[in-house]
């Protein structure tokens, strides 16, 4: 105690650099928690699961935030200086990042989560078949993959906890599937041709893919996609044509062009109700079930069924 004592003083007095009073804990590393940062609160999320208690974790984008549309601002580039190491989503998810993600690579671990998924698991952007799709985490096959990139990052950075990261990374992947088994049972109570999921924008084309939906979006996979008339009448005839009754909003993305898609149909002669609000680019508010993956994806799920079935 008293060599502590002695260490921390004479750091203090001539501000040594690498001077440390950490003490040892699991495995013989330092107590001091890792510093995370991500992008998205989805990632933040497996990164809170991963490292447990030797890492704090702080996401930059929170409830609502549209991350294709997302600008750093000061504090953001302090949080990822500070930073022992960086997950982000890649795919140009965070696509006003960019930049700034290759220059922390030269600095820090910085390491694009869905970029670690192979090529041919990857779906392509329609109207850009050089594009991938960047909304993997509706996936959640492809979700364990980037809950296994976490968990290496973590353990090239702090090799000292590996042993944590793999137990609590085998614990997570394991709800992980039993999320998804919970879906898919709750899926098979909406008529197979009753599958049409209608939002205002391409996130949910994984979710699509996984469980046997139909995916119709106003916008393209970004935000930043324009939509005109013809968009919003490309939708309405889709709804008619198919006797759909339901189409979502998203918690990330105005209600504007949503509403506008059910004013028209409702012009045709077709009612359509909002079926409820879908969490796209962003979750819920931290502290709620909706602020965790498992919780956001659930809340997904009881939405679409509830609603088409």
């Amino acid at each position: 105690m008293r060599k502590l004592f002695l260490i921390g003083f004479v750091c203090l007095l001539f501000g040594l650099a690498g001077c440390s009073t950490k003490t040892e804990s699991n495995g013989g590393s330092s107590k001091e928690p890792v510093k995370v940062v991500t992008t998205i609160a989805q990632i933040g999320d497996i990164a809170k699961q991963v490292g447990g208690e030797t890492v704090e974790v702080e996401s930059l984008m929170g409830p609502g935030v549209d991350p294709h549309l997302y600008n750093a601002v000061q504090g953001d580039i302090q949080k990822l200086n500070e930073a022992d190491i960086i997950f982000y989503n890649g795919l140009h998810l965070e696509g006003q990042m960019d930049d700034i993600f290759q220059n922390m690579q030269e600095e820090k671990p910085t390491i694009a989560v869905a970029e670690s998924i192979p090529n041919e698991e990857l779906l392509a952007d329609p109207a850009s078949p050089d594009i991938s799709d960047p909304h993997v985490w509706f996936d959640i096959g492809l979700w364990k993959r980037a809950t296994e990139a976490v968990r290496d990052g973590l353990i090239e950075l702090d090799p000292n906890n590996e042993s944590v990261y793999k137990e609590n990374t085998s614990a997570y992947l394991t709800e992980l599937q039993e999320l998804e088994t919970y879906a898919k049972d709750r899926f098979t109570e909406i008529p197979e041709e009753s599958r049409v999921l209608v939002t205002a924008h391409d996130a949910f084309n994984y979710f699509g893919e996984a469980y046997g939906f139909e995916v119709i979006g106003l916008q393209g996979l970004s935000t930043e996609s324009d939509y005109g008339v013809n968009d919003i009448q490309r939708i309405i005839d889709v709804l008619v044509e198919r006797n759909i009754k339901g189409v979502f909003v998203e918690s990330s993305v105005s209600e504007r062009s949503i509403n506008a898609v059910v004013e028209g149909a409702k012009e045709a002669g077709h009612d359509v109700s909002i079926g409820g609000e879908l969490y796209s680019d962003a979750m819920g508010e931290e502290g709620t079930e909706e602020g965790t993956y498992i919780g956001m994806f659930r809340h997904n799920v009881d939405t679409i069924v509830d609603s088409l079935k």
